[in-house]
């Protein structure tokens, strides 16, 4: 049995080593605050970077997928899908279909709901890759959003679009999970883009806090 990869680097092609990929998949996606929604555009681009005209297309896949989304509740309220290039002329059949995602909210159990409605035989794969994919886009969108404000030299907005307590982020990850970590952080008063990147510690954030009390 072969050794296993003692690391990511070891995975990679070395200094030139003419190891071009058998396969190339490529995704964009930008989140754009236009009045009271984000508008969000996701981009799928498969390629297979070694063929010529005569060994097949070089482009399999290239699909997009934009959503509206209404920041106070972080609802879809416009969604449209577009196929550049597909490899069936019936594929972009399915483009219409992905109006369904209107009503849905980006924030928890979204995932499973854009499976339900498009996965396998009642979607496109890659389409339905994409809307999975630009739910959690959103989420990151709000903060950035909000920290956004803050360093043109605005307040943090806190109570608007799904911002009040991040109570929205609870167990999402292991650093979000109830009671953890980043609600605990929270609590403290500490919010995303108000401290240094990567946030200090817990105990360092406290003892911050504790030293502001002290001189005031």
């Amino acid at each position: 049995m072969p050794e296993p990869f003692p690391t990511l680097a070891a995975l990679r092609p070395g200094p030139g080593a003419e190891e071009p990929p058998v396969h190339q998949r490529t995704i964009d996606m930008q989140v754009f605050e236009r009045g009271e929604h984000h508008v969000v555009i996701g981009t799928l681009h498969d390629q297979r970077p070694w063929a010529t005209g005569a060994a097949g297309p070089k482009d399999l896949h290239f699909m997009e997928l934009g959503l509206v989304v209404r920041r106070a509740d972080l609802v879809i309220v416009d969604a449209a899908a577009t196929m550049g290039t597909f490899p069936h002329a019936e594929c972009p059949s399915i483009e219409g279909a992905f109006t369904d995602l209107v009503g849905l909210s980006v924030s928890r159990g979204y995932s499973g709901a854009v499976s339900a409605r498009f996965g396998r035989q009642r979607g496109c794969s890659h389409v339905e890759f994409l809307a999975r994919a630009l739910g959690p886009v959103v989420i990151q969108a709000v903060t950035s959003s909000a920290v956004w404000r803050v360093a043109q030299g605005g307040q943090y907005p806190e109570g608007q679009g799904g911002l009040d307590g991040l109570g929205w982020l609870t167990d999402t990850c292991h650093l979000w999970a109830e009671g953890g970590i980043g609600p605990q952080k929270v609590a403290t008063g500490w919010r995303p883009g108000t401290t240094e990147y990567p946030a200090p510690p817990l105990l360092e954030i406290r003892r911050r806090l504790g030293e502001k009390e002290v001189g005031t």
